[in-house]
């Protein structure tokens, strides 16, 4: 009797454990099947396009790619107009105020010389001038992940890297 009850207790732990995993692998496919019949709902969650007037006036009037300028505004800032990183640079499209200014003048885009910070982080400000600095950078380079490239490290710096043979100025070697 004693054999009998330690097998029924054994079978009775394996089928507790089949019947946990297959509950785990059924909540796993829930979860997969959720997620693909609601991935517009996901991707604007990881993806939002917040700001999206202002984002397509810009796109429209530079001939950027709107996903781009979503792209580069949520790996710079992840949509906070208020963001400020310690290297000085401001607002979603995180602008350094020398750089803002430069593209400004050269552009006609009216920035007060004496507010420029603030100016910065007003979002049509800093989306016009952070897309027309991108535009610049893709008509340099004529590739879009070395005027991604410069658009984070600068100008000089990549045309260093160009110079140097550290990238290809085709963008071909850049990896992430």
């Amino acid at each position: 009797m004693k054999n009998n009850n330690r097998s029924n207790n054994k079978v009775n732990v394996h089928n507790s454990r089949l019947i946990m995993a297959i509950t785990i692998a059924l909540v796993i496919c829930a979860i997969f099947v959720f997620l693909f019949l609601n991935r517009n709902a996901v991707l604007k969650y990881f993806y939002p396009k917040r700001y999206e007037e202002i984002v397509n006036k810009y796109q429209t009037e530079y001939n950027v790619d709107a996903n781009l300028i979503y792209a580069v505004i949520k790996a710079e800032s992840n949509f906070n107009n208020e963001a400020e990183s310690t290297q000085g640079a401001i607002g979603l499209m995180q602008l350094m105020e020398n750089t803002a200014k430069d593209v400004a003048n050269k552009n006609g885009i009216e920035l007060d010389g004496e507010n420029i910070r603030e100016c910065l982080l007003n979002e049509d400000t800093n989306i016009n001038i952070g897309t027309k600095y991108l535009q610049t950078l893709i008509d340099r380079y004529h590739n879009i992940e070395v005027a991604l490239a410069a658009y984070n490290a600068g100008i000089g710096t990549v045309d260093g890297w160009i110079e140097k043979g550290i990238i290809s100025a085709d963008g071909s070697d850049i990896e992430n």
